[in-house]
């Protein structure tokens, strides 16, 4: 099912959605101190393109200073993205078939609007930092530090 997803978001919005996150990145990479802006635009210009299957995660260990670019890249370039996104899910919920691709869209908004101090990660991981143990038939979730 991902992979019908995933087919048919690429034909309608993924392919516009990546380009519009890699001319922003190629925008940010020309500036030289917005670099860090750049790398985190083809980060998500990958998610963009193939969503399905993959969810979004904070990262705990994120400082002051994703703050800041986060408030830098939302003044720049995220409201842009952000609107991107809200019109195309909602016109792709106008329609039956694309009721869940105008609902990765709309889960796509945070994103474009404060991408650094974010990873993205598989959704099959039940939940991210977390290894899965089997013990005695039942399921036991071990912080992935442990180890």
């Amino acid at each position: 099912m991902r992979l019908i997803l995933n087919l048919i978001w690429l034909i309608l919005c993924g392919w516009w959605m990546a380009i519009a996150y890699i001319l922003a990145g190629i925008i940010c990479a020309v500036l030289i101190i917005t670099i860090p802006f750049a790398i985190a635009s083809f980060r998500i210009a990958s998610y963009v393109i193939w969503p399905f299957g993959r969810s979004i995660e904070m990262r705990r260990d994120a400082g002051i200073a994703s703050l800041i670019g986060n408030v830098i890249w939302l003044v720049l370039v995220g409201w842009g993205l952000a609107i991107g996104h809200l019109t195309a899910g909602i016109l792709l919920c106008c329609t039956i078939i694309g009721i869940p691709l105008g609902l990765a869209n709309f889960k796509l908004i945070p994103i474009s609007l404060f991408p650094l101090g974010v990873r993205i990660v598989p959704s099959g991981e039940l939940y991210p930092g977390y290894t899965v143990l089997f013990a005695g038939g039942g399921l036991l979730l071990r912080p992935a530090a442990l180890r």
